[in-house]
């Protein structure tokens, strides 16, 4: 169970805090008599209202350890091969490393459009724009959840995380 207070990746809605636990008071879903998570989205608007034991996906953010981890890895994190395949099966792939809501996907993801991107141009091809938005996103939920894991604001991660490989390589 979530605590008040702490930040959560919650389905497709990405980083939401957990501003209160219980039956929801004034709502159509308290006479349901149960208990529900208050969610707020932290780069969206709203209220989420999400029960207990949703089927949704739910999974803490990183803590500042993990992130710093993580970014460490990111060199030896392979991307896909995904050559060869048409846009619609790249498509499904790319979705599937969005679903599964988990950062070292992410960054298979970014690092995979990136390589694709990097060979096309090789080539005086433009990648596609479905290649372009899922990079473009994988990129945006990565460094929110490291934005916040961190404590840096977001317009600094990808430096921070620059920095922090190119002194690995030292």
């Amino acid at each position: 169970m979530f605590q008040k207070g702490e930040y959560v990746i919650y389905g497709n809605n990405g980083i939401c805090c957990v501003e209160e636990i219980g039956i929801p008071v004034g709502t159509p879903m308290g006479r349901s008599g149960r208990e529900y998570y208050t969610l707020t989205p932290v780069f969206g608007a709203g209220i989420i209202y999400a029960p207990i034991d949703t089927k949704v996906f739910m999974r803490p953010i990183l803590t500042k350890e993990q992130a710093e981890h993580l970014i460490r890895q990111i060199p030896s994190i392979q991307e896909e091969d995904f050559e060869g395949q048409d846009v619609r099966a790249l498509s499904e792939k790319y979705k599937g490393c969005l679903d599964t809501h988990q950062c070292e996907d992410l960054v298979k993801l970014i690092k995979t459009v990136y390589m694709k991107e990097k060979s096309m141009v090789e080539q005086g091809k433009k990648l596609a724009k479905t290649e372009q938005e899922y990079g473009k996103l994988a990129k945006e939920l990565l460094h929110r959840e490291f934005s916040l894991a961190l404590g840096i604001p977001y317009e600094e991660v990808e430096a921070y995380i620059t920095e922090q490989i190119k002194t690995l390589r030292k």
